[in-house]
């Protein structure tokens, strides 16, 4: 830690020394670690099972995630290629039907029985209604081994005005403006080959029953009629039945059990049958009507719930919003989804789409969620029941262990109790704060008076006992007269940390100036001066107090010797040889009525001259019996002490002090750290300088202790009975209990 001012002084040694530096600051951290790891592990041992909880939670986590995402992708794969292959047999069944369709509207004898009908006939003269009634019969004569080996159910032929001039139906014969026909004659008289999406039938037809009636789900492969010079005159449409061929086609694609592949159109229609039309009937999706199908009957919308599990939706579902797949699909995007979406039956469901324009539908391949991650359900379920089995061990270890530590508690309480600390006996409370009490004791065979502090059985932790350590190291490292001498160090069988100190039976300068008011411009150089001795040894290893305050240092008769100081509480000292400081010496430290500026804004950057300033505070209070500043208010406080210069000394009190020591006391508060004495010993060197620094005579402190151990009470008014000097429970709380414990 000297090292500091090896730098300071020999700046040419600079670099070595902060190599040097480094290389034992990051030993002595690395073993601290360490061994205050294995401290706490060995201490809360019932750790070891939450530990093995968080590293197989971390685990299967990972296995987790890790069986997922080769799933996701297994999935994703599948569902793709499973998708690519019913399209491609999707295309190629509708590329048949197209050609079927071209291939008899080309026929030689279709077109010879159709052109009649268009109106192109050389028979100007013959009966129109006999030419058109022999030529439907010989249209249907024409077409009927076509349509029996091809398995089609009828026909019918357009003209240009989409006027139905021949059909299997003769009720469609003169028809024109079909709804559902326009839509793809329109393209078909354009001279395009079509196979239409499945719509609900215009006429009575068969359905896969034998019951006539409308409605019935049909579908039309239809060709472009062309005379002579290669021009369009009709349309040809060759009647298809969906529930057959195209939709077996699309039940040909699935995967497991729960898996469907269907069709839908622009309004988010199924125009495909369902593998669950019995369970769709049961749900109330489809009406529980005889031969009712899911095909132009199931609306591909989102019910907001499962209702599979019970859920029942209270909108229409004309009302309800289209499942994410049908959205995509509508507006022509494929997509696929294995994070999960409802589908029509509101069932979680992982899937992937796709839109074909050529044919305008969209295809859809679709899993349930539940049977997609099965795997991965069974997986996480062994994996809970292992942390269920952890957690239960850890909270029985965590039982026995708050047990066991309820027990140590009582026992430490009861040798407390017993009067009894190892080798000290105790005899007297004489301080307590928040978290450590002291007791004045004696040594058992040394028979010497003793402060011992120990820490609070009831609210002992890491870090107060990390502190409380610190501490005490930290003090037996200084020699100093003026500084706390510690004399032991130890912990009790029965749990108890403790270290024994000298008693101390003087007076904190706090209550000095809170019972006897502003003291004598001798009296405060010497205190000064002893205090300033104490510092630069603790600042020459590197040290800095950070909380140099009244309360913290001790007045006492020792030895004979009349206004002894003692420095006390050093457990917020900084290592400022520390490259890397520890987590405690990072925030703001120290107490605001006598904090340096910078202890304030930057509290990581304090050094040596942080502890002058306070210096300089602390005998700014004993000259004039008030702070520096005198606010209650923190923000205020502190930035008075960042920007406002304080009121020299006699100005505050109305009383001359020499230009030397005013001086002083003012160097030790400039706000920069740069314009004040740079050393305590150059403080202790500024102060001896100074005309009072004879003032306060040997005589003069033996007169003072003399009279007031008597417990003669102080001449001005704000003197009481509790002004006598000697050890109170309230000095010794405010002066060796630290403020980690107050």
């Amino acid at each position: 830690m000297a090292g500091l001012f090896r730098k300071f002084w020999n700046p040419q040694k600079a670099k070595s020394s902060a190599q040097r530096r480094r290389m034992t600051w990051g030993g002595r951290s690395f073993e601290r670690s360490l061994s205050s790891t294995g401290r706490f592990i060995q201490r809360q041992f019932w750790l070891w099972p939450l530990l093995a909880v968080l590293v197989l939670a971390s685990i299967g986590f990972w296995v987790r995630r890790a069986i997922e995402q080769t799933m996701r992708d297994s999935l994703r794969s599948q569902l793709t290629t499973l998708l690519a292959t019913e399209t491609a047999m999707l295309k190629k069944w509708f590329e048949v039907q197209r050609k079927l369709a071209e291939t008899m509207a080309n026929d030689p004898e279709v077109r010879r029985a159709v052109y009649p009908l268009l109106g192109i006939t050389d028979e100007a003269d013959a009966d129109q209604s006999a030419v058109l009634e022999a030529a439907r019969k010989e249209l249907d004569k024409s077409l009927a081994p076509e349509l029996a080996t091809a398995g089609l159910n009828g026909y019918f032929v357009a003209d240009r005005q989409m006027q139905i001039v021949a059909s299997s139906y003769p009720m469609l014969v003169g028809q024109q403006g079909i709804q559902p026909y326009e839509s793809f004659l329109e393209r078909v008289l354009n001279g395009a080959s079509v196979v239409s999406v499945p719509f609900p039938s215009a006429v009575m037809m068969k359905d896969d029953s034998g019951e006539l009636r409308t409605g019935v789900p049909t579908m039309y492969a239809c060709a472009p009629i062309r005379d002579t010079n290669f021009r369009v005159v009709g349309a040809l449409a060759l009647q298809l039945r969906p529930e057959r061929e195209f939709t077996e086609i699309l039940q040909l694609g699935r995967i497991g059990e729960s898996g469907e592949t269907y069709a839908f159109n622009r309004e988010g229609v199924m125009v495909s049958n369902s593998r669950f039309d019995e369970d769709l009937i049961l749900l109330g999706i489809l009406p529980d009507q005889p031969h009712v199908r899911s095909i132009l009957n199931v609306m591909i919308r989102d019910p907001g719930g499962d209702m599979t599990a019970g859920y029942r939706p209270t909108r229409r579902r004309s009302e309800m919003s289209l499942t994410r797949m049908a959205a995509s699909g509508v507006t022509g995007e494929s997509g696929v989804d294995v994070d999960g979406y409802r589908d029509y039956r509101g069932v979680m469901v992982v899937g992937a789409w796709t839109w074909l324009p050529e044919l305008d539908l969209g295809v859809a391949t679709e899993l349930d969620v539940a049977e997609a991650f099965r795997p991965l359900t069974i997986l996480r379920r062994v994996f809970l029941a292992l942390y269920v089995l952890l957690v239960a061990s850890a909270i029985s270890l965590l039982v026995f262990g708050l047990i066991v530590a309820r027990l140590r508690r009582k026992a430490a309480k009861a040798a407390i109790e017993a009067q009894r600390l190892g080798q000290y006996t105790l005899e007297q409370k004489i301080g307590e704060g928040a978290m450590g009490v002291v007791y004045r004791a004696r040594h058992a065979l040394l028979r010497r008076p003793t402060a011992i502090k120990m820490l609070d059985v009831d609210k002992m932790n890491d870090t107060a006992i990390a502190r409380f350590e610190r501490e005490v190291q930290i003090t037996c490292q200084l020699n100093h007269p003026s500084t706390v001498v510690i004399y032991d160090y130890g912990r009790t069988p029965e749990g108890v940390f403790y270290y024994a100190m000298e008693y101390l039976d003087g007076i904190d300068l706090q209550r000095l100036v809170d019972g006897y008011g502003p003291q004598p411009a001798g009296r405060v150089i010497h205190i000064l001066r002893q205090v300033c001795g104490s510092l630069f040894e603790a600042h020459a290893q590197g040290l800095v107090h950070r909380d140099i305050k009244p309360a913290n240092v001790m007045l006492n008769r020792r030895g004979g010797e009349p206004d002894v100081v003692k420095v006390l509480d050093f457990g917020l000292v900084k290592d400022v040889a520390a490259e890397h400081p520890s987590s405690g010496d990072g925030g703001l430290a120290g107490t605001p009525l006598y904090m340096s500026p910078e202890a304030i804004q930057s509290p990581m950057a304090v050094d040596a001259r942080s502890d002058i300033y306070s210096v300089g505070a602390v005998g700014y209070f004993l000259l004039t019996g008030r702070p520096v500043f005198d606010v209650h208010d923190f923000s205020e406080l502190a930035r008075k002490h960042v920007q406002e210069m304080p009121e020299p000394p006699s100005k505050r009190v109305g009383k001359r002090f020499s230009e030397p020591l005013e001086y002083a006391i003012l160097a030790c508060l400039e706000k920069s750290p740069a314009k004040r004495p740079q050393t305590a010993r150059d403080l202790a060197n500024l102060l001896k300088k100074c005309p009072e620094a004879s003032a306060w005579s040997l005589e003069d402190a033996d007169a003072w202790w003399s009279r007031h151990e008597r417990g003669e009470s102080p001449s001005h008014d704000s003197a009481s009975e509790a002004s006598s000097v000697g050890p109170t429970p309230d000095a010794y709380s405010r002066t060796i209990l630290s403020d980690g414990d107050q």
